[in-house]
């Protein structure tokens, strides 16, 4: 049987900014790949370049050297990013930095439809909205005529995640999504980011420096440390028999009981 295109497939994957004394290396010669409908989080400390790498996947930095390819085709600046758009789409870490506060939550859901080769009706977008606004246990009249400032932090992740459930994209990459958000908040979240990959069979990439919710969420795991991975593997793999002191000290920095249990728990 034909083994299937990996969704992203990078080869020394290299990210820099500036020159001379001021030149940054944040993605440093990084090779993977990311298959179809998988989880994989990228881990690793601020700093490390894993937002860098990610806005890579976005196309929304361009690598400076080494090849990155989409379902086997390069990324390529040339052509219309929004053609990359349609069928990769973010969460990111601010949701707030997402929207303009000047104009109403509702307007600016159904501002996604731009993205469509044939936008809906406006009848039909509305009901699109208010159908992707139930998805995230969010009553549509609760944010009827809202601004972006009279929402809490965990009510605009669910907007971001509601405008993901309009789109549909195939895949899904998703920025420290729970970091700004309380633990109640943060589990509702995740438990979003799978139901979109059960009932859209999507690929996500999750991006975060909590190894435990990578554990959690993942199919793979890739440690990120100065640009590099320096590990990967199932997240019993990386979190039971780790290889690099970069995954050991990750781990040391979770919360005892949290570490105890990722130890006697089996990823399923």
């Amino acid at each position: 049987m034909p083994t299937e295109t990996p969704c992203f497939e990078a080869t020394h994957l290299t990210r820099v900014f500036g020159h001379g004394r001021k030149r940054k290396i944040a993605v440093d010669g990084a090779t993977f790949t990311i298959g179809e409908r998988e989880i994989v989080s990228i881990v690793g400390e601020s700093g490390c370049g894993k937002t860098v790498l990610a806005k890579m996947l976005l196309r929304l930095e361009t690598p400076s050297s080494g090849e990155l390819r989409f379902r086997g085709q390069p990324i390529d600046a040339a052509r219309d990013p929004r053609d990359h758009w349609r069928v990769v789409q973010a969460v990111f870490q601010d949701p707030y930095g997402a929207f303009n506060q000047f104009f109403t939550i509702r307007s600016q859901l159904k501002d996604a439809f731009r993205l469509f080769p044939v936008p809906p009706s406006t009848q039909d977008q509305d009901e699109l909205v208010d159908r992707a606004l139930l998805a995230v246990n969010i009553r549509p009249p609760d944010i009827e005529g809202k601004y972006p400032f009279e929402l809490s932090g965990g009510q605009m992740q669910r907007m971001l995640l509601a405008r993901i459930f309009i789109l549909r994209p195939q895949v899904l990459i998703a920025d420290e999504p729970t970091s700004m958000v309380d633990a109640c908040s943060r589990a509702g979240i995740l438990e979003y980011l799978l139901k979109l990959k059960q009932e859209l069979s999507m690929t996500i990439v999750f991006v975060t420096h909590d190894i435990g919710l990578a554990y959690y969420i993942s199919d793979r795991i890739f440690i990120l440390h100065e640009g590099k991975i320096v590990e990967s593997g199932t997240p019993d793999a990386v979190t039971q028999h780790p290889t690099s002191p970069v995954t050991r000290q990750l781990l040391a920095d979770i919360p005892s009981m949290h570490r105890a249990w990722i130890q006697r728990t089996p990823h399923t």
